[in-house]
């Protein structure tokens, strides 16, 4: 589903010097509908390996193809339709427009690539609501929420396009740990119900755990 072949990330130094390595000659493969980890310690290259799948950042050499789609060939034009089509972001901050409701902040993403009708997408936006718990939240806005039920309502705008990739990068980094649990559960029983491949940043061990497997990243290169 997804390859990765010889990447590598360099950035060029402020002060003229050197360019400075950050991923170093990665190459994996991940399967469709599996559930991966990538773990390792601050600095390691992790967020920019994600970044490089989700297309996000270009790797400074290698090559990323998403089944038959070799995105490090594609136009911006052409990476923006990937990333809105094909792959749902989840990041640390929610991201939530403060000035719309949960349900339009779902529905957001429907506004370039809409699966269906607009009466089927809104369905499927309330489904998804009511099966994070959030259907008595649908008016409300992102100010009117905690912290937890913002980062749900952010899961479901990553899904609501029916992604073939979830990239999750430190989703429970600000959250309690009562709600870093439900979050976690929430991402797993996802990644089963809607069998869709789910790769995730995180430095909470007891998540990474959960995967599938995880992908141990030091000094750029996978371990």
């Amino acid at each position: 589903m997804l390859t990765l072949s010889n990447i590598s990330k360099s950035f060029a130094s402020v002060d003229g010097a050197a360019a400075a390595p950050v991923l170093r000659d990665v190459s994996l493969t991940i399967e469709s509908g599996e559930s991966v980890a990538i773990v390792g310690p601050s600095g390691s290259g992790k967020s920019t390996l994600l970044h490089i799948i989700g297309t996000l950042d270009t790797p400074t050499t290698g090559k990323v193809m998403l089944g038959d789609q070799d995105l490090t060939a594609m136009t911006a034009d052409e990476l923006a339709m990937v990333r809105n089509a094909q792959i749902g972001f989840i990041f640390q901050a929610h991201h939530l427009l403060p000035q719309c409701s949960v349900l339009e902040n779902v529905l957001i993403p429907t506004l370039v690539h809409q699966q269906g009708g607009a009466k089927e997408v809104e369905a499927r936006a309330r489904k998804l609501l009511d099966r994070v718990g959030l259907s008595h939240r649908l008016s409300h806005r992102p100010s009117q929420l905690s912290g937890g039920e913002s980062q749900r309502v952010a899961v479901v705008r990553a899904l609501i396009n029916q992604p073939k990739l979830l990239l999750a990068d430190e989703p429970t980094g600000a959250l309690d740990q009562a709600n870093a649990a439900t979050l976690a559960q929430l991402l797993i029983d996802l990644n089963k119900e809607e069998g869709v491949t789910l790769i995730l940043v995180t430095h909470a061990t007891d998540l990474a755990g959960r995967m599938g497997r995880s992908l141990h990243i030091k000094d750029g290169q996978v371990q």
